[in-house]
């Protein structure tokens, strides 16, 4: 319909065209019709992070939204909100307010990772797999077609739109994907900093029995892979010539760094601390106590030497 001579035209705002219900729709819905998004790789742990939570949301109920959309099957998918549905549950809330919007599976997927990629604690398992479902969600709407570089005039690649997402480097990107070629069993070692980054991205390179064979020598030798240690293993694998009992001659060996570094884990240190200590403070009073366990050694030597004239 033509618009008449000096009628105002009415532009659809940024939410419109997105398929957003505005801010005042958002509305109460049942817990129970909430459901997680699919391969939602973000964990929901009940941590203290958690306990907080749900503590405030018993006092003041859930002050931010839930944003969903509607599922075919009916209810409604979570786009963002799995934490505050979570602690709403065990709240014991009925209802939860949601603003619902109707988006396509690929929009919905890089908005899902986005805007759980502003927690402040994200397991390196959780960055790898919301980049790979961002990357694999660009690609299908034809990002180097549709997305350029203002700057330089040329198409930006789908990692290179991650990259730029999230304050990253693309080979920063390209190495967090690389950990989903993980089994399960390493991919929860990284989380838990039983295997440091770097060597985990080489591991990766292996096949699944390779990793398996891998995981076995690493618990005979009891010692987690350098990063030498893991591109060794790798190449052992390019050149066909990985077997177990090569993986374990190498993570047998003793690390120079291990000859000039003590590690004690913080868990063991948070038994003998208050939980306000911060690390410096817990430094100091170790430093102070070996430097009394190291005099009364002294003492007790030249105790000795005495009686024994």
């Amino acid at each position: 319909m033509k618009n008449r001579p000096g009628e105002k035209i009415k532009l659809a705002s940024l939410d419109e065209l997105l398929g957003v219900v505005n801010e005042e729709s958002a509305m109460e819905i049942e817990i129970n019709k909430i459901h997680a998004f699919k391969n939602h790789p973000f964990k929901v742990l009940d941590d203290e992070s958690m306990q907080r939570t749900v503590e405030s949301v018993e006092q003041y109920g859930v002050l931010s939204p839930l944003i969903a959309r509607p599922r075919p099957e009916g209810g409604y998918e979570i786009i963002s909100g799995h934490r505050r549905k979570h602690a709403a549950e065990l709240a014991n809330l009925d209802t939860v307010p949601v603003i619902v919007r109707n988006m396509e599976d690929d929009a919905a997927t890089i908005l899902m990772v986005d805007s759980n990629l502003q927690r402040e604690h994200i397991l390196p398992s959780e960055r790898a797999f919301a980049y790979k479902m961002k990357l694999d969600a660009i690609k299908n709407q034809g990002a180097r077609s549709d997305l350029t570089s203002s700057q330089v005039g040329t198409k930006l690649r789908a990692d290179e739109k991650v990259a730029k997402d999230s304050g990253e480097s693309r080979n920063q990107v390209q190495r967090f994907v690389r950990l989903t070629n993980l089994v399960p069993e390493l991919l929860d070692m990284v989380d838990e900093k039983k295997i440091s980054f770097n060597p985990a991205v080489e591991l990766s390179y292996l096949d699944e029995k390779q990793q398996q064979d891998f995981l076995e020598a690493m618990d005979a030798s009891q010692n987690a892979p350098s990063l030498s240690q893991a591109i060794r293993i790798k190449k052992l694998a390019q050149q066909g010539e990985f077997d177990y009992d090569a993986v374990y001659n190498i993570m047998n060996e003793e690390k120079k760094s291990e000859l000039d570094t003590v590690t004690i884990k913080n868990e063991t240190l948070r038994k003998y601390f208050p939980r306000n200590y911060t690390p410096r403070q817990m430094e100091s009073i170790i430093i102070k106590l070996l430097d009394q366990w190291q005099l009364k050694k002294q003492q007790a030597k030249q105790k000795k030497q005495e009686e024994a004239r």
